[in-house]
Formats: C-alpha cells, structure tokens, sequence
C-alpha cells in the first residue's frame, strides 16, 4: 500500500498488497482489493466485496457487501452501488450480487440497481441509472439506463 497520509483511513480485516493505492477518509472493511487498484479519497468498501487487479474508484464511492469489480474496472466519482431491491428499516433483506465485468467503466454520478451485470468494456455515462443488464462492449446513458449507437 502506497501511504499518501491516509489520515483517519479504517481499515478491518481486508486482503491487501502492498502495490494498492490508498487516500485518505476510505473506509475498507472485510473486502479484498487486488494489485495495482487506486482507491481516491472518500471511498467506503463494505465486507465481502471483491475489487480485481488495476482498478480505479475515484472519490465518494460506496460499495456494498455482494459486488464484485473484475480487473481494470474505472469507477468514476459519486457512484454508488445497492444491492437490495426492498430496503428496509427492520432489517430484513434479500442481497443481490452484482458484478462489473473486465474493462467496463461507470461514469461520474452513477447508481447501479442490486443484482445486475456490466459487461466486459462496456461503458456507463455520466448520471445513468442501471437497473438491467449492460452487454458487452455497449454504452448506455439515462434513467433508466438504455443503449445508444
């Protein structure tokens, strides 16, 4: 891990070489993070997320438990990640894996649903709502998400 002064940085049983960048006011629990990732400031990884090789997750991203970024997966700033399709109060909730696949990128602003798949190099834009599906290789814009030419 490359210390870039991460002040106030928790960091809880994660999986973690030593080639990671890591800023300050992340947050990382119970998470696997693989060589060569960057992790910008004000990220929060939940447990049982698992982040491929030579990732980057720029600023004020939440990861929830059940996701997984394959390798060299862009995840621009404010993006944010669920994984329940019925949140509630009480506590009672069904997870929902989600996994973005090899070379795929989500765009500054995104929300992706519980229980989807992006596919390998597609590309999210900026704001975009993913509540299905991305194929490979396909970019889509919206809300909800939906493919352009």
């Amino acid at each position: 891990m490359t210390d870039h002064s991460p002040q106030h940085a928790i960091i809880t049983d994660v999986s973690l070489p030593t080639d990671v960048d890591i800023y300050d006011q992340v947050n990382l629990f119970g998470c696997e993070i693989s060589s060569g990732t960057k992790i910008d400031s004000f990220v929060y990884i939940e447990e049982d997320v698992t982040i491929g090789q030579n990732c980057t997750i720029r600023p004020f991203t939440f990861i929830p438990t059940g996701i997984t970024l394959e390798e060299e997966v862009f995840v621009g700033p404010n993006v944010t990640f669920t994984n329940d399709m019925h949140p509630s109060v009480d506590g009672e909730w069904e997870q929902l894996e989600t996994i973005v696949r090899e070379g795929a990128a989500i765009g500054a602003g995104v929300t992706v649903g519980p229980g989807v798949e992006i596919g390998a190099g597609a590309l999210v834009g900026a704001g975009a709502v993913v509540l299905e599906d991305v194929p490979p290789k396909t970019t889509v814009v919206g809300n909800p998400a939906e493919p352009i030419e």
